[in-house]
């Protein structure tokens, strides 16, 4: 027996709560950003976050309310994805606090930075790997609005390469789940996708 939501029926608090308990795991972009005047680098996690295009490369994240993150990038045109490890849980939450515009979040948890090679917006020191975004475009949808974000840079850690290839064990992605859960790196499972052409010969050969 399934519980039925009406989205038009359902307070949007509560159907957000439901939409990021059931939309499972979610990667994070931890995005550094940086005020029109070069002063301030922000620096915030923002979980509603994935690939839009494979070329050119572009990522997109999603921004619910008009916060410093946004404001920032449609001002300088430019932000840094940096990638959410486990190691670095604490500081990414920390992250999330509202803080007043101007206090840098860099500065206020203790988050080391380094410069960026493309961008204004500094990177995550810290960060096993750091994609550098000019603004392509933006989205208004209702209360949020969609970024999106060509990839002008890539810097990923050496100790997470293995054969040229960004390895998930040395990675250990952070994820959001629901409520104030968060997922940590588990199992890896392998299969390779099966073309047509064999998926039939298989089939005709049972």
């Amino acid at each position: 027996m399934r519980i039925d939501f009406d989205p038009g029926a359902t307070d949007t608090g509560t159907f957000y709560r439901l939409l990021t308990a059931v939309v499972v795991p979610r990667p994070i972009a931890w995005i550094s950003t940086i005020t029109p005047d070069g002063v301030t680098a922000n620096l915030a996690p923002h979980s509603f976050f994935t690939i839009a295009c494979v070329s050119p490369p572009v990522v997109q994240f999603t921004s619910v309310g008009r916060k410093d993150t946004l404001r920032n990038i449609e001002a300088t045109g430019s932000f840094v994805v940096n990638f959410a490890p486990e190691h670095l849980f604490e500081q990414i939450n920390a992250t999330a606090t509202d803080f007043p515009r101007g206090i840098s979040e860099f500065e206020a948890v203790g988050v080391e930075r380094e410069p960026s090679l493309r961008v204004k917006p500094p990177r995550v020191a810290g960060a096993p790997v750091a994609l550098e975004c000019e603004l392509h475009s933006t989205v208004l949808l209702g209360d949020s609005t969609v970024v999106f974000g060509r990839v002008v840079h890539a810097a990923v850690d050496e100790d997470v390469m293995t054969d040229g290839h960004p390895e998930v064990t040395a990675l250990r992605p952070l994820t959001r789940l629901g409520k104030d859960e968060w997922g940590t790196f588990g199992g890896v499972r392998e299969i390779s996708r099966v073309p047509y052409t064999r998926w039939q010969e298989d089939r005709d050969v049972r």
